[in-house]
């Protein structure tokens, strides 16, 4: 993690990651997850994402992971959100953002997500993943990815996932255009095997949908379910 590099992206008022409205594969997808009133949702790299307002008004509780402090402050103040802070009690650089909305718990842990643990996150029935995985690099020697995913994995204990992904639109691109978005980002573009590589251990994988495109669009935005295999 780079806490410079966010740092800077969220001194932006409206970054360009940064949404206005709920997620539409969010909308149509989460539901297939089944969960129970009043589940505990995981969001990890939440930033000050409005998908969070969307899942309290379903009914969820959310436990949020965002490394930046003033993009959780942005997302209670923007909101109108009463909130405390408090510090993490045995991580000092890390805090805990609370308050409520639409009658349901929304909880954010400021601080490097690698630090968390599962007695911090609570008990987790579902994980919605919208924009961290595609914010992680892979490369050697740190594969900063591939932690990530077993971090989630041990902090949720397998928790079913709704995965945002982006694929490329190649006849979009020329070759060094398209080069350019698989070596670079984030966000950047994982590719479908390299889901697959990621989380077929740990889960059934499934590809769900994706948003309409224009046949100009770079990115193609794509939803995923991940069932525990157990």
């Amino acid at each position: 993690m780079n806490p410079e590099f966010w740092q800077e992206k969220w001194q932006n008022p409206q970054p360009g990651f940064h949404q206005a409205k709920p997620n539409q594969l969010l909308v149509s997808y989460f539901k297939s997850l089944s969960l129970a009133p009043a589940s505990r949702v995981f969001v990890p790299l939440c930033g000050k994402s409005i998908d969070m307002l969307w899942l309290a008004e379903q009914g969820y509780d959310v436990i949020g992971s965002e490394l930046i402090d003033s993009a959780v402050q942005q997302f209670f103040s923007e909101n109108n959100i009463e909130m405390s802070i408090t510090k993490h009690p045995k991580n000092e650089s890390m805090n805990i953002y609370q308050g409520q909305y639409a009658g349901r718990l929304i909880q954010i842990f400021a601080g490097d997500i690698f630090e968390l643990s599962p007695a911090d996150v609570g008990t987790i029935d579902a994980v919605y993943d919208r924009a961290a995985l595609v914010a992680m690099p892979d490369k050697a020697p740190t594969h900063l990815r591939r932690q990530y995913v077993q971090q989630v994995i041990k902090l949720t204990q397998t928790a079913p996932q709704l995965l945002l992904n982006f694929a490329l639109n190649a006849p979009a691109m020329d070759e060094a255009t398209r080069l350019s978005r698989q070596q670079g980002g984030p966000p950047f573009v994982v590719s479908d095997d390299a889901i697959y590589g990621y989380y077929q251990e740990a889960y059934q994988v499934e590809f769900l949908g994706q948003d309409a495109f224009e046949p100009t669009d770079r990115l193609i935005n794509q939803a995923w379910r991940l069932i525990n295999q157990s």
